[in-house]
């Protein structure tokens, strides 16, 4: 049994979600002998993330596919190029592919899922089984117990269910594989980055949300000293982003992160 775990990054950091994501495959790799990881890091000019991919304990290889295809995530470009490795078409075929639940691991995977023609699990927060996992149901009201009989497992992994893995320690091969190339179904027109020292939300221990009690924008700033002293993140319901108060990207909850 192998597993392809899809690193997070921006081609010049890799993200801590990764090393979660990692652990969650070492839970599954636990429940055969002889379980491998691999890592596929996709991106332009991202040799230095396929390095540092290569340093996290517990990963055996580490694929990098450099092609500008890649430089800024479309999911319509990096899903080719998942569900490839997965069936075999590159180096190896794969039991389980695991993605981060953030928007880049909600974006590619269900297109991966498809192509591969198989299910899809979301946002494991505990693994039962090499078969069998939890993950929160009903706005996390309830925990569905889950069994997948496909080939292969296409899984996202809420971050916070799982404790990181060490990111110094491993000493992986690194092995470069072809892209699969620009489908030219979608184009990168921008971005608008929102730059903080804070954790990002979809890994962070602590969250601090205000909703449309806060009334306006410039409230949330007695949010922000708050979360500053408990190192947490800061987030929205989906009435005060709506409002304008916030940028989107802070919106948590069923609808948001």
């Amino acid at each position: 049994m192998t597993i392809l775990v899809i690193a997070e990054h921006n081609n010049a950091v890799l993200a801590a979600a990764t090393l979660n994501t990692v652990a969650a495959a070492k839970r599954i790799a636990a429940q055969t002998i002889g379980g491998d990881i691999h890592v596929l890091v996709a991106g332009s000019g991202c040799g230095a993330i396929g390095e540092a991919a290569a340093k996290i304990e517990g990963v055996t290889k580490v694929l990098v596919a450099d092609d500008a295809a890649y430089a800024h995530q479309l999911p319509e470009n990096v899903a080719p190029l998942i569900a490839g490795l997965a069936q075999g078409a590159s180096p190896a075929a794969y039991s389980h592919v695991l993605a981060a639940a953030t928007t880049n691991g909600k974006n590619s995977l269900p297109r991966v899922a498809a192509q591969l023609d198989v299910d899809q699990i979301s946002e494991i927060i505990a693994v039962e089984s090499a078969d069998t996992f939890k993950r929160p149901i009903y706005a996390g009201n309830a925990i569905a117990t889950v069994q997948s009989s496909a080939p292969i497992k296409v899984i996202t992994v809420r971050a916070t269910g799982f404790d990181p893995v060490k990111a110094e320690g491993g000493s992986a091969a690194v092995e470069q594989v072809s892209g699969t190339g620009d489908k030219g179904i979608s184009s990168f027109v921008g971005e608008e980055l929102a730059k903080s020292d804070r954790p990002e939300l979809t890994a962070a221990k602590i969250v601090v949300s205000g909703g449309r009690g806060m009334q306006n924008g410039e409230n949330f700033k007695h949010l922000y000293s708050l979360a500053d002293k408990l190192g947490a993140a800061v987030g929205a319901s989906r009435a005060a982003v709506d409002a304008g108060f916030v940028p989107n990207d802070m919106q948590v909850g069923q609808t948001g992160k």
